[in-house]
């Protein structure tokens, strides 16, 4: 047994090299980076040759996390909720194929959007697919419930969802750490049919995973993640995951006994929640996210007892937090310290020198005059673009969609139609968009802001990085217009002319602005002053 200080997501990664993986598949994406992070600079991860590298989205990754549990070995896969959306077709296929060595899926939430598009609720996906998920409420339970899940995963042979949330994700606590297990060995699934999913075996993998659901709802009923910690009155409380952390803290505040079911484990404990609703007058629903259990349990015809997001009682949007619940209970909450005048909110901006402000600056110019001013972005450090002083981009909807975008107003009329997208988001998923713009031949120009990093989520590596102009001529754009920039002051009026040339072209563009990230060529420096340092 070994302590130590960890970020939640720090705590999956601890966990998934103690409970013995033999890989880790992920895309960078706040909040979920950490954990593999973590695995990637932990020297046991290297002695034991766990693989731990990007991977080009969160779709490969899945599959290939798949692909580790099919040869038998346990595999961790992590991605942040839209990132699921992203992996979804293999992720509900991959509940109706099975497992064989432990697969865990660990989704970071975003409650109220700190860094994301929206605040979807994962916990609507592990039902849709019918596997466990489990939600621990705190960075000991993430740690703990992480080994658990693997071995539930292999005991049940389906893959297992573990879904967390920004603050659990970012914040530290102790974490006792447990001896750690051997990798499992090489033993590949021995019924390949099971993988196999034409429609004759598809229909019953699908009838096993029908079969297997009174097995899954028996383990919640049973499971420690969800118990009553019991008290007098007429009003009850059911507290989800992180939530139950707010309800226990406005308990203890306001010296309260009221009752509270905890859940942590899903599918919902049912015959639990059931006998825990008919004992009280009044039950709210504590769910950080949307009200699914809320709305599960409240049926069509509503349950008069319940309070939760849905009838106000909670906010429906946004995260919980202690002053909530008590508002939500009638009491007294006590009035927050306002935050002194001298204080004023300051937006995000793109760091000073980086070479993104000289891609804009080139291309606001560029634009002048154009009858159809509007660009389609994509979601990067560039998407600050769109904020003063640039005001440069007008939209950005999810990953790869700037080039798709771009290419459905090139089909409606419009020219230039102007797409930015960065290196790392071109690979994720922009490839594919491209290759339509060239099989259509339409008249759109693709800017690759180009840095040589994922730099938005903190610098790892791009699976584009030196490659770019490879894979643009590889997809079928013709090499006459594929041109690479570099983002300088001096070389503004260049860069604007060689724009607009490329606006002027009838087909497919593709314009490279490649300068490497500022903070990542600062952090080689440190690291090789260091290195000569120590020389």
């Amino acid at each position: 047994m070994s302590h130590h200080l960890l970020l939640g997501a720090e705590a999956i990664g601890a966990a998934a090299l103690d409970a013995g993986i033999s890989g880790v598949y992920a895309y960078p994406g706040t909040p979920s980076t950490e954990i593999t992070e973590f695995i990637q600079r932990t020297p046991e991860a290297k002695h034991n040759s766990v693989r731990s590298s990007w991977s080009a989205n969160e779709k490969t990754a899945l599959e290939a996390a798949l692909g580790m549990s099919f040869a038998g070995k346990r595999s961790l896969c992590c991605m942040k909720h839209v990132g699921l959306n992203v992996a979804a077709d293999a992720f509900i296929n991959a509940a109706i194929t099975g497992v064989r060595g432990g697969l865990v899926i660990a989704v970071a939430d975003d409650p109220s959007m700190h860094s994301s598009q929206n605040e979807q609720d994962s916990r609507i996906y592990g039902k849709f697919a019918m596997v466990p998920v489990i939600e621990p409420a705190t960075q000991q339970e993430l740690y703990d419930t992480t080994i658990t899940a693997f071995q539930l995963s292999e005991e049940l042979r389906l893959p297992v969802l573990l879904r967390l949330t920004t603050r659990i994700s970012h914040s530290r606590a102790g974490i006792t750490r447990q001896e750690p297990r051997q990798q499992n060995p090489l033993d590949p699934e021995p019924d390949p049919n099971r993988f196999v999913l034409i429609p004759s075996n598809a229909r019953r993998q699908y009838q096993h995973l029908l079969e297997l659901q009174p097995e899954l709802h028996r383990r919640s009923e049973t499971s420690p993640l969800n118990h009553l910690i019991d008290g007098p009155g007429t009003t009850g409380i059911i507290a989800f995951g992180i939530a139950h952390n707010y309800v226990m803290e406005t308990r203890t505040t306001y010296g309260l006994s009221l009752p509270v079911l905890k859940i942590g484990q899903y599918p919902l404990p049912e015959e639990m929640i059931r006998a825990f609703i008919t004992r009280f007058d009044t039950v709210l629903i504590a769910e950080e996210g949307y009200p699914v259990a809320e709305e599960y349990l409240r049926g069509i015809d509503g349950n008069p007892k319940l309070r939760g997001r849905l009838d106000g009682t909670l906010p429906r949007s946004g995260e919980l937090n202690t002053d909530l619940i008590a508002q939500a209970l009638g009491l007294d909450h006590r009035d927050t310290t306002p935050v002194p005048g001298i204080v004023t909110d300051r937006p995000p901006e793109l760091c000073k020198g980086c070479g993104h402000r000289d891609m804009f600056d080139a291309l606001n110019a560029a634009m002048k005059g154009q009858p159809d001013h509007q660009v389609f972005s994509d979601i990067g450090c560039y998407t600050l673009g769109a904020l003063d002083p640039f005001s440069a981009i007008h939209t950005c909807v999810d990953m790869g969609a700037a080039i798709t975008m771009a290419k459905g107003a090139a089909d409606a009329g419009m020219q230039p139609a102007v797409a930015v997208i960065g290196d790392s988001t071109f690979t994720h998923s922009g490839m594919t968009g491209l290759l339509d713009c060239v099989n259509d031949q339409n008249a759109v120009t693709i800017i690759i802001a180009d840095n040589d990093t994922t730099a938005m989520t903190g610098g790892q590596d791009s699976s584009a990085t030196g490659r770019l102009q490879q894979i643009c001529r590889g997809l079928g754009v013709q090499e006459q217009h594929i041109r690479t920039l570099v983002p300088l002051k001096k070389n503004h009026d260049d860069n604007i002319r060689a724009l607009r040339e490329e606006f002027d072209h009838n087909g497919v563009s593709i314009v490279i602005f490649h300068r490497e990230c500022i903070e990542t060529a600062a952090r080689k420096a440190k690291q090789q002053h260091k290195g000569t340092h120590k020389k």
